[in-house]
């Protein structure tokens, strides 16, 4: 069974029914038509010139139905039309039109053989139709007059054939840069929205496990002071229930956000580091901030957030891995860059000059300073633990 393109109905349809009109009309032309032997004064029998019309119109009607189905076997088709018509010695007619019907159809359809099949065909047949026209009604050698017109009629010929066949090509190349720009465009939506599922599982991860971190503190404070003090109890309570609505809040964001792309997620600002660092200190971190050189000027919404993000990665990593509760924080904000480091001390578990497995947790701060061309180092340092980050950010607003 022959592989048959894909059309659509309508094309199908289409298709059928213009072949089936040009079949009609051309067997009504063919039947009417006068064969050459009788202009060139040769033998002819009403059944032949019957015969030969019938042919030459079904192999043409048969080209055209299926052109765009199989342009190779339209193609053929096309071929065994032509080769009849001249068998019969057929005077060229309305059947004609189906060989520029399938030189456009192998140009734009055909597979990489049909195609070039089809361009082969073009130029075989403009060789051959001067000689099929001049078939009989040569005598004598031909002088300069009568090699002009076959010239003539040679480039009028393959001229009319190429350009139906490089119609086709063009159309060919049209098609394939479109379908190379949708599938571009699929490939940059699709790499678009894995950076979205990157960053919304990034900011998950930095948003619950800080929360957890400050929640799993408070309650084992709790735990230890609830007897000796009531007060300490309800301060965590208080401490627990802040920080677990406020992550509730920012995963529902999460959550709209991946149900929705063009929805905004969590974005902390400048700002919001004071509140982190107060939900930090009630959690129970000894926490030094210093601040200096001041920044000139609001950053960068980008800078803003990433500064944020490693911040609260680097003080959840304190809180959860530190045995002291002292951490220094510091954050210098020059005209063109921010370095912040956060410094605390090291377990003691850990052998001396190797670093704690990296997580997902320095992976992410990582990321979040190469998102913004900065870059950040994390490890051991003079027997404690040190993230340094440096950002870069321009002028200021």
């Amino acid at each position: 069974m022959l592989p048959l393109r894909p059309l659509q109905r309508y094309q199908l349809i289409t298709d059928l029914g213009l072949a089936a009109v040009f079949g009609l009309l051309v067997f009504a032309v063919e039947l009417t038509s006068t064969p050459w032997r009788v202009d060139l004064g040769l033998a002819t029998s009403p059944l032949a010139d019957i015969v030969g019309a019938t042919l030459t119109a079904a192999a043409f009607t048969a080209a055209v139905a299926m052109r765009r189905l199989h342009p190779g076997v339209a193609l053929t088709l096309a071929w065994v039309g032509a080769l009849v018509q001249m068998a019969f010695s057929r005077s060229p007619s309305l059947g004609d039109l189906a060989v520029f019907a399938t030189l456009y159809t192998t140009g734009a359809y055909g597979s990489r053989r049909v195609f070039w099949s089809g361009f082969v065909s073009a130029i075989a047949g403009a060789v051959i139709v001067p000689l099929y026209l001049m078939r009989g009604g040569v005598s004598a050698p031909l002088g300069a007059e009568e090699w002009f017109a076959v010239i003539a009629v040679m480039l009028a010929a393959g001229f009319a054939l190429l350009l139906a066949w490089v119609s086709g090509a063009l159309v060919r190349t049209a098609m394939r840069a479109a379908a190379n720009s949708r599938a571009q465009r699929a490939a940059e939506a699709e790499t678009i929205a894995e950076q979205q599922r990157v960053q919304i599982a990034r900011d998950m991860h930095d948003v619950v496990a800080h929360s957890l971190a400050v929640v799993i503190a408070q309650a084992d404070g709790a735990r230890y002071a609830a007897a000796s003090d009531p007060g300490a109890t309800v301060e965590a309570l208080t401490t627990i229930s802040s920080t677990a609505r406020s992550a509730l809040g920012d995963v529902r964001l999460l959550l709209s956000q991946l149900r929705h792309s063009q929805g905004d997620g969590p974005q902390p600002t400048l700002a919001d580091t004071e509140v982190l660092f107060e939900r930090m200190r009630a959690a129970g971190i000894d926490l030094r901030v210093d601040v200096d050189p001041e920044p000139s000027g609001l950053p960068p919404a980008a800078v803003q957030l990433a500064v944020y993000r490693i911040l609260q990665e680097a003080l959840t990593n304190a809180l959860r891995h530190g045995v002291d509760p002292r951490v220094r924080v510091h954050l210098a904000w020059w005209p063109d860059r921010v370095v912040l480091s956060v410094r605390n001390a090291r377990h003691t578990a850990a052998p001396t000059g190797t670093s704690p497995p990296a997580g997902h947790g320095l992976i992410g701060m990582r990321e979040r300073a190469q998102l913004v061309g900065g870059h950040l180092t994390a490890g051991p340092e003079y027997g404690e633990f040190a993230v340094r980050a440096t950002l870069p950010i321009g002028a200021t607003a």
